[in-house]
């Protein structure tokens, strides 16, 4: 079996290659990759992976692998101690040998020690679309086979979303499995109204890659059709410019409150479905007294609600009565449960699709976080790609994802989690393979703190981005260009990723790194099942096209699929929605709850006793927006978004992010009168801050976003002066707060963040993050 075309010595070449963000074709001359261009299956394709090429041999490239001098100085533990400071030190290199010797023995160290928890598996889902070359099952099957590890749970895009699904409706697999998608909407003619928006430049990217972009063509079929949208949402251009969507320009952090409104005023006028109500949901009567006032609370009417979200109450009636009576979809953004009380949207909107009899209807009901990524809002299929094993952990040792820090800072506290008590764990070694925790994790100069705990930190890094560059060993890898993989995911595509350029001299893949490691540990034949990384996706591959036969349906063989580049998923017809089945016969097809219906009062949830999470959908007012005294010192509230230029903090050293920058840095869109209030122009560079920190953007001011709400995307590599210090580049998480959403879920809530913005004055800092490593 072969894995690409060869081509006469000096030549040039197209190969199938795919990411995250598309299926492309890599120019080649077997030596170097030379530009990438969309496959010409795509209609609607990303530009993201076109600046990759840059990066591969840019000054940022780990080329060998490096140990901070501290380290090596002093051993384990340096920081610790008060010898080193990780973010401050400079890096030795050292043969490949040395360095896996040293993660070898530093694994068993500390296992023989302190046990395996004390060893904490960082990874995140996007680091390549490959099924085979996937860090974080690379990381999870090695560290499983050193005897397991502390690992995470949830995930910071939505962390929310998926406890409070799990106790209130059935859990997240199954709300995405009934998403209605955008022909039924069409077919429908709906009413999208969107909680946050459907900000395009999220559909750019998907976790099993994209053979072609389909979902905002069909949101443009949807409206063409007869659809309408509804864009809640600060920012204007959250959603597709030809979707003319209606934009209700809501303060930030109100949404539950437009949701209880827009509630208040279907029951009032007695527009609601009791019958569905009754057979389908408990708790309706609780979370009614609620809504409507009784027993001496306050009644969530639209006149209530405005003051809190900024709409004129008839603005609220008017939607409401568009809803009664028309097939709808409420869906709610990722991003609105990334905030306080992140729980809360995700509950109330589930609590209007079913009191509007919508729930579990084509083209209706709830949508989670519909258009958030390309899949979501796309047909499913039941083809199952295979996927490396991870095997299984021999320990418990869990923490929510976004609690990291609080892990690092308070080994040994205890703490609460999804009804729980838990203590976290001392943890001594912290090994990342995929993702980078200083871009997702939220207040960096905590975490940079935090960062100083462990006393050995093994990262994989292509770059010398901020998480190599706070790491004491660090191997360099390969990137999704340089190794054979094939792409599947929940798209209607399979597409072949041959390696487009050998990787420079010195660079292995994660799975030769986790091998070689795993040699120096005793245990490699276990590991790699003596199979080459080639052979494995061969058999990743032969595994798949197993599956699809015994369903019924029939893949190419290697050579031919490879040949093609993208190929269509095999049309294996999915089951059907469980939010279908369960609403054409409850009893029969219950949900995952204690009632086997939909909680819109949870007792259980009610029994934890939590203040920041009742039993039943309620407005809780966030800790940091637009109500809060804190606004008198910091008056603007701060969205940190998806990035429309990069997928995360991916590549943002290539040609098309930085392309993108306002005076070399992140820009940051502002309100005309914002900027006007405190003398700031368009291009200006500017210093946000609040108590937490600070960073300097580029302004770009602008009316498609409203007054008192600035937007700086996440993603800009964290480059601060000194640690702790300045960021230079326009990284919002040096302002986000490091709290848990609520006791329930513990998710991140980046999004109830307050700042203020200067213009700066005298020389500006450059950036240096896209250049070398210290040394």
């Amino acid at each position: 079996m072969g894995f690409g075309v060869a081509a006469p010595r000096g030549r040039r070449w197209e190969v199938p290659t795919a990411g995250h963000f598309g299926a492309y074709l890599a120019e080649t001359d077997g030596v170097t990759v030379h530009g990438l261009r969309p496959n010409p299956i795509d209609d609607d394709p990303s530009e993201i992976g076109l600046g990759v090429p840059s990066t591969l041999a840019s000054p940022s490239r780990l080329t060998e692998p490096l140990v901070r001098r501290g380290y090596l100085e002093h051993g384990p533990g340096d920081t610790r101690r008060g010898l080193g400071r990780r973010g401050a030190d400079t890096y030795v290199p050292v043969d490949w040998d040395t360095a896996t010797g040293l993660v070898a023995r530093e694994l068993d160290r500390v296992r023989s020690e302190h046990g395996n928890e004390a060893i904490y598996g960082g990874s995140y889902g996007w680091g390549s679309a490959g099924r085979f070359h996937h860090p974080q099952s690379q990381i999870h099957r090695f560290l499983n086979m050193v005897g397991g590890y502390t690992a995470s749970r949830e995930s910071y895009s939505s962390a929310a979303m998926q406890v409070i699904l799990r106790r209130v409706a059935g859990g997240y697999p199954a709300a995405l499995a009934s998403n209605p998608t955008w022909d039924e909407v069409a077919e429908h003619r709906s009413l999208v109204v969107a909680f946050g928006g459907l900000a395009a430049r999220n559909a750019q990217v998907n976790g099993g890659g994209i053979g072609a972009h389909r979902n905002v063509l069909a949101q443009r079929r949807a409206r063409n059709a007869g659809s309408e949208f509804v864009s809640l949402s600060p920012l204007r251009d959250d959603a597709d410019a030809e979707l003319g969507a209606e934009w209700l320009p809501i303060v930030p952090g109100s949404d539950v409150a437009v949701m209880l409104a827009l509630a208040h005023t279907i029951v009032v006028a007695g527009d609601h479905d009791t019958d569905f109500l009754r057979r389908c949901t408990v708790g309706w009567a609780e979370f009614e007294d609620y809504l409507l006032g009784r027993g001496g609370g306050i009644a969530k009417s639209a006149e209530w609600a405005a003051p809190l979200c900024g709409l004129a109450p008839h603005r609220i009636r008017d939607l409401a009565r568009r809803i009664i009576g028309r097939r709808t979809v409420f869906t709610t953004s990722y991003s609105l449960q990334r905030a306080d009380h992140g729980e809360q949207p995700v509950w109330a909107a589930l609590t209007l699709a079913a009191l509007t009899g919508t729930f579990g209807l084509p083209g209706g009901g709830f949508g989670a976080a519909l258009g958030a990524l390309h899949e979501l809002g796309q047909p499913r299929h039941g083809f199952r790609p295979a996927a490396f094993d991870q095997g299984e952990s021999s320990i418990w040792s869990v923490i929510p994802v976004a609690r990291i820090a609080d892990m690092l800072l308070g080994p040994g506290t205890e703490y609460d989690y999804d009804g729980a008590r838990h203590r976290y764990p001392d943890i001594r070694l912290v090994y990342w393979a995929g993702g980078n925790p200083f871009h997702h994790h939220q207040d960096l100069n905590r975490l940079v703190e935090a960062w100083q705990r462990p006393e050995t930190i093994v990262v994989h890094e292509h770059f010398a981005n901020s998480l190599a560059r706070h790491a004491d060993i660090v191997l360099p890898a390969a990137t999704w260009l340089e190794r054979n993989d094939f792409a599947a995911g929940v798209d209607s595509y399979l597409s072949a990723i041959v390696k487009a350029a050998e990787p420079p001299p010195g660079v292995r893949t994660d799975y030769e790194i986790f091998a070689a490691v795993a040699r120096d540990m005793g245990f490699e034949e276990s590991f790699t099942e003596s199979r080459t990384a080639d052979e494995w996706v061969v058999e990743l591959y032969d595994r798949t096209r197993k599956r699809v036969a015994d369903a019924g349906g029939v893949l190419p063989d290697w050579d031919e699929f490879v040949a093609a580049g993208v190929i269509p998923a095999p049309t294996i017809a999915p089951a059907t929605p469980p939010y279908r089945a369960f609403r054409a016969d409850p009893d029969a097809h219950p949900l995952a709850t204690p009632s086997g219906r939909i909680e819109i009062f949870s007792a259980t949830i009610a029994g934890f006793g939590y203040a920041d999470c009742p039993g039943h959908p309620t407005w809780l007012p966030p800790k940091e927006w637009g109500g809060a005294p804190l606004v008198q010192c910091f008056p603007l509230h701060l969205l940190s978004g998806q990035p429309e230029r990069r997928l995360h903090s991916q590549y943002d050293n290539g040609s098309h992010s930085r392309e993108g920058k306002v005076a070399g840095r992140e820009p940051v869109l502002l309100h005309p009168d914002d900027a006007e209030a405190r003398s700031i122009r368009d291009g200006d560079v500017v210093r946000i801050f609040n108590g937490r920190g600070q960073t300097l953007a580029g302004a770009v001011v602008t009316d498609v976003i409203r007054r008192g709400v600035v937007r700086l995307a996440t993603g800009a590599w964290y480059d601060p002066i000194t640690p702790g210090g300045l960021d230079v580049h326009g990284n919002p998480n040096v302002l986000t707060p490091d709290r848990g959403t609520s006791k329930l879920a513990q998710g991140p809530s980046a999004h109830s963040t307050l700042v203020e913005i200067e213009r700066w004055v005298g020389p500006v800092p450059p950036v240096t993050v896209f250049g070398p490593m210290p040394s």
